[in-house]
């Protein structure tokens, strides 16, 4: 009986020092979100076992909330086939999105690891071992089948706190997804309404360009018959040198926008000459200000609920930090299966040890951590409350300024427009002067101009509205 009891506890000692221990736990590396994203929509997937708390949505129906983030709906309202097309390449191939996908998958995992603390432990291990004992010649072959279960038993509910902060803080991530697929989608939406816009200023720049080419040239010839002056032809030229330089810079901004749009939705700049886009003319342009934003639409913002959610994860880590004053309650359990050079009596009852075990440990000094950990939980609490009223109160000024400056613009669009219908007519008076010789071809030129610069006026404040109209739907939360 010695010699047992010796040899139990050398094979028990080397388990100890070697054995590895292997966690049951449950198959969910394979439904990660992921991993998920990489199976095609059209195969037909199996039933998964594990728990239902932690059941994902498929590929199809996560591509689908994420299409509802942006309300593509409100997009297609502008009736432009391309600027649907980069929505949906963003919502695709955006980086920024699929960086906040993935980090959205991160608090995940995270919570799930928590959530995985609240359940037991369980590990198995085996150790063949060769054995000689004292005053023996001969040695002997062991086997041995440690297992060790423990469980933090959670009367006071501590861990289900800690799980359900982590979980408050994976639903906050999500809000910061959302606010992310909405901010990317603005962003297209601004970038390519400003191409349009700078094709049609590049287009009515040229036609400056032409007529001050002409107006110098004429001048030139008056010039030299002693009709005009130097000076009136040096001011024609200075006039045709910068409607040049308006021309490059003009340039220069739209290829910015273009190399800008490639990046947006997930294209290398190097593309951005296939970049398609219609003309401004033929943008479908209406006043779409609502008279009035409801309350709920501000209340569902992301960054609103974003908040909300970090207050409640705040209020938990404080109950968390009082449950900390509480014993900590544990279970174990071993079970050891000990055989001597029989293998298949490893599992027998008389080779079998077994215990089970429960300990409470109350902390009673730690050098005032839990006190100064309650008090660093209470203010963190009231931090993110105050950050909440913030987060109302700009939620509301930002939709009130977005509603202001769009029906300004559409206002101020509104005055262009009549200041462009006079230009239009007083042009074509002009045409009939010069039609009848009362006007020289000059002053044509220049009524020609004029219109030219009115019609550049219209097309930048017809894309401010756009961009504002834009800024209103980010500030609803794409739920206008």
């Amino acid at each position: 009986m010695k010699k047992i009891t010796a040899l139990t506890l050398l094979v028990a000692l080397q388990l100890s020092m070697y054995t590895p221990v292997f966690a049951i736990e449950e198959n969910s590396a394979k439904d990660t979100g992921s991993k998920s994203e990489q199976t095609s929509v059209e195969q037909p997937k199996k039933e998964k076992k594990g728990w239902s708390l932690f059941k994902k949505k498929n590929k199809e129906d996560k591509f689908r909330a994420k299409v509802e983030y942006i309300n593509t709906d409100w997009w297609a309202s502008f009736q432009d086939p391309y600027l649907n097309e980069y929505i949906a390449l963003a919502l695709n191939k955006n980086h920024d999105m699929k960086i906040a996908t993935i980090s959205t998958e991160e608090y995940y995992q995270n919570y799930r690891v928590q959530f995985g603390a609240e359940l037991p432990q369980i590990g198995v291990g085996f150790s063949p071992a060769l054995v000689k004992m004292p005053g023996t010649s001969d040695s002997v072959g062991a086997f041995s089948l440690p297992g060790i279960a423990s469980y933090e038993a959670d009367i006071f509910l501590k861990n289900r706190d800690k799980t359900k902060s982590v979980q408050k803080q994976y639903e906050a991530s999500t809000m910061d997804e959302r606010a992310a697929y909405i901010s990317v989608a603005s962003a297209v939406g601004t970038v390519y309404f400003n191409i349009v816009r700078m094709d049609k200023t590049i287009e009515l720049q040229k036609e400056i360009n032409k007529q001050r080419q002409e107006i110098y040239d004429l001048m030139v010839l008056s010039n030299k018959e002693g009709l005009a002056s130097a000076a009136d032809t040096v001011r024609a030229n200075k006039a045709l040198v910068r409607g040049e330089s308006d021309l490059i810079e003009l340039e220069k901004q739209r290829e910015k926008l273009l190399n800008q749009l490639a990046v947006l939705i997930g294209e290398s700049p190097e593309n951005k000459d296939s970049l398609k886009r219609i003309t401004l003319d033929e943008l479908v342009i209406a006043n779409r200000v609502p008279a009035e934003i409801s309350s709920e639409i501000i209340e569902n913002r992301p960054d609103y609920l974003r908040a909300a959610k970090m207050v409640e994860k705040a209020g938990i880590d404080v109950r968390v930090a009082k449950k900390e004053f509480l014993p900590t309650i544990s279970l174990s359990g071993l079970a050891f299966f000990n055989s001597f050079a029989d293998f298949g009596s490893l599992f027998t009852t008389k080779n079998m040890l077994w215990s089970l075990a429960a300990s409470a440990v109350w902390p009673v000094f730690t050098g005032g951590q839990r006190i100064a950990n309650l008090r660093l939980k209470k203010a963190q609490y009231e931090r993110v409350l105050q950050e909440y009223l913030k987060t109302n109160l700009e939620a509301i000024q930002e939709v009130n300024d977005a509603m202001v400056s769009a029906n300004l613009d559409w206002e101020k669009l509104s005055r262009t427009l009549e200041q462009q219908e006079l230009e239009e007519k007083d042009f074509s008076y002009n045409e009939m002067k010069y039609a009848e010789g009362t006007i020289s071809k000059l002053d044509l030129i220049q009524f020609r101009e004029n219109l030219l610069t009115i019609n550049q006026l219209v097309a930048q404040q017809k894309t401010e509205y756009l961009v504002d109209y834009i800024g209103l739907y980010k500030a609803c939360g794409a739920q206008i």
